[in-house]
């Protein structure tokens, strides 16, 4: 295929990707406003459930609005030959290939954050705070990106000069080299995230002694699920809206529950999260997570090996020469279909591991209790209780609120 063809192609699966996912919020937007069902009475009025599709509407034309603005940029770089350009640019400095390929995505990854602040900007204070979520204030948004970049260059630039040393270094053969490293990291993560990187941003907390942690350790001896790591964070810090989490392995297994869940639940209802939670542990779903999560950088990185050296990559960004940096960025476009299709298989995954870990809740604890949390959560964070089906099946990973209930009830 000549550049010209693969330049051509680029472009080609930049628009489709760009029209399925625009074309789908647009079904997930236009869905009707439904009548409240009976399962929801007590708890979602008709204004409240107008409310919920203002704010979806309003997440839709600013997405849409975004999204568009990173297409039409990415298809002039593309269709222009920018990323080329730059290359080239870069690559009068003369530096060694090593170092050209750093600062080049080091340019990119700041231009592409400067462009996106507003962005965040926005969606953050005038989205979230009309809508009563937001609880950042400017000096936390500030203090998040600044911790954001360090994080960036201290953790993201070590891999990636790892990943580009490989490259150049070992041919072909980086791959599977990378994949080891990648897959010890993604293990590391998964164990201290909660020790290492979560304080960064966050506070957390021991559980106070009380009548929750009494019926939560209860509860975790009644299923043989010993846990004396219960953390609360400040996530009111940023947001009203409410959530909890698992995180490690073993001894160093953790349940993070956010301090604006434990103000909109009593007690049953948080032991019914945490017993959908350890549901989870006890179904191996994060296990198997894992493990799919390497399979898939595995096999997304011995896609790009037979990519990786071709000087025709290179010339259809509109590079002189072969670049490791510009083949990136290619096959990262290319490889883009192949995504979607893996991550539809994952939400699928996904969905089927939610309502399992639902019914180990229900069986080991009780379903009333659960679904009340996850009624008041959806309701108090103006959740779509009438998602367009085609929008579920390619972007939710969770099952729909009413799916859930329908289950939980019988």
């Amino acid at each position: 295929m000549s550049a010209e063809s693969l330049k051509y192609l680029l472009v080609g699966v930049l628009v489709f990707g760009f029209l399925v996912r625009k074309t789908l919020g647009y079904l997930n937007v236009k869905n009707p406003v439904p009548k409240i069902p009976d399962t929801l009475s007590e708890y979602l009025s008709q204004a409240k459930l107008e409310e919920a599709k203002a704010y979806q509407r309003e997440n839709f034309r600013f997405k849409f609005i975004a999204g568009t603005f990173s297409f039409v940029l990415t298809f002039l770089f593309i269709s222009q030959g920018w990323f080329g350009a730059i290359d080239n640019w870069v690559a009068g400095f003369g530096f060694n290939p090593l170092i050209k390929s750093l600062v080049f995505f080091g340019l990119v990854f700041v231009s592409s954050d400067i462009l996106s602040l507003p962005f965040d900007y926005y969606g953050t204070f005038v989205i979230e705070e009309k809508y009563g979520f937001n609880k950042t204030t400017f000096a936390t948004f500030l203090s998040d990106k600044i911790k954001g970049y360090v994080l960036s260059i201290l953790v993201g630039g070590a891999l990636l000069l790892i990943f580009l040393w490989l490259i150049h270094q070992m041919g072909k053969d980086f791959w599977w080299q990378f994949w080891v490293i990648t897959s010890v990291f993604m293990v590391l993560v998964n164990l201290f995230y909660t020790a290492w990187i979560l304080p960064l941003f966050n506070k957390l907390t021991p559980l106070e002694d009380g009548e929750l942690k009494q019926k939560i350790i209860h509860y975790a001896r009644s299923v043989d699920f010993p846990l004396d790591n219960i953390f609360v964070m400040d996530g009111s810090k940023r947001s009203s809206k409410a959530n909890a989490f698992f995180s490690g392995f073993g001894k160093r297994k953790k349940v993070v529950l956010y301090d604006t869940l434990l103000e909109q639940h009593p007690p049953d209802e948080l032991v019914a999260v945490l017993a959908h939670e350890v549901g989870h542990y006890k179904k191996k779903h994060i296990l198997w997570g894992m493990v799919t999560a390497v399979l898939q950088v595995g096999l997304m990185l011995f896609l790009l090996a037979q990519f990786i050296f071709s000087e025709t990559m290179s010339q259809a960004l509109g590079g002189q020469s072969w670049s490791a940096e510009l083949n990136i960025i290619g096959f990262t476009m290319l490889f883009a279909p192949i995504s979607m299709i893996l991550g539809i298989g994952m939400n699928w995954l996904s969905r089927k591991n939610e309502f399992e870990a639902d019914e180990f809740a229900k069986v080991t604890f009780s379903g009333e209790p659960l679904a009340e949390a996850l009624k008041t959560l959806s309701v108090k964070s103006l959740t779509n209780i009438n998602p367009h089906s085609w929008y579920v099946f390619v972007n939710y990973s969770h099952p729909p609120l009413l799916e859930r209930l329908k289950k939980l009830e019988s």
